[in-house]
């Protein structure tokens, strides 16, 4: 792995959405579950077609990559992944775990990074039950949300599970991508939301725009 010597790969994030666009948010909270996790490394993995999202308007996957590509390119701890863009059907997070379990084995801890808000819609998401004793699940929060309904949720997976869930809190979780998109559409400024290299690519590419 790139910058990590021949050091064994113990510790895997994986963090998945429909980055449209990637942000500053999401880049902070990888690096933030990476550093306070100790992971080897954070895969992002482009969502290709989301079941909570089929009735709404998804930027094609080919751009959401370029742009997730590009906003991580300096980070010698983050990657991105096709599997999800190139699998065919919906994208559910049970296939996406095994696909990564199947790759580094059953000695890699797996830790799948997400919004405290998507926790809360766990019981949910398919085969959740499994899902949730193939990896750790890492909650991202806002300052000032209630981890209180977070708890609440997880009392009602099967006994046990709750202790594969951590919490941590991440300021930069105020910038989301519904805004973002908002801003250029309402042809308002996005710089210092977004690395400049997604900003360029998106008006380059005419995203967003009505």
């Amino acid at each position: 792995m790139r910058g990590k010597g021949n050091r064994k790969i113990k510790k895997i994030g994986i963090m998945g959405g429909t980055f449209d666009p990637i942000h500053y948010g999401h880049m902070v909270t990888a690096e933030a579950a990476r550093s306070h996790f100790n992971l080897d490394k954070v895969i992002f993995v482009p969502a290709g077609r989301p079941p909570h999202k089929q009735d709404k308007q998804i930027t094609d996957p080919k751009h959401r990559f370029l742009m997730t590509v590009l906003a991580i390119t300096t980070n010698l701890y983050f990657e991105v992944s096709r599997f999800e863009i190139e699998k065919e059907g919906c994208s559910y997070t049970i296939d996406t775990i095994k696909h990564f379990r199947e790759i580094f084995g059953s000695n890699v801890e797996l830790y799948f990074i997400t919004g405290a808000d998507a926790v809360l819609e766990i019981l949910t998401w398919k085969n959740v039950e499994e899902l949730t004793g193939l990896c750790t699940f890492i909650a991202a929060t806002r300052p000032g949300f209630d981890l209180e309904q977070i708890d609440f949720t997880l009392q009602k997976l099967p006994q046990g599970r709750k202790k594969h869930f951590e919490k941590f809190e991440v300021p930069a979780l105020a910038i989301s991508s519904t805004d973002i998109r908002n801003r250029v559409k309402n042809n308002k400024p996005i710089k210092y939301l977004v690395p400049e290299t997604v900003e360029y690519y998106i008006y380059k590419n005419s995203l967003y725009c009505d």
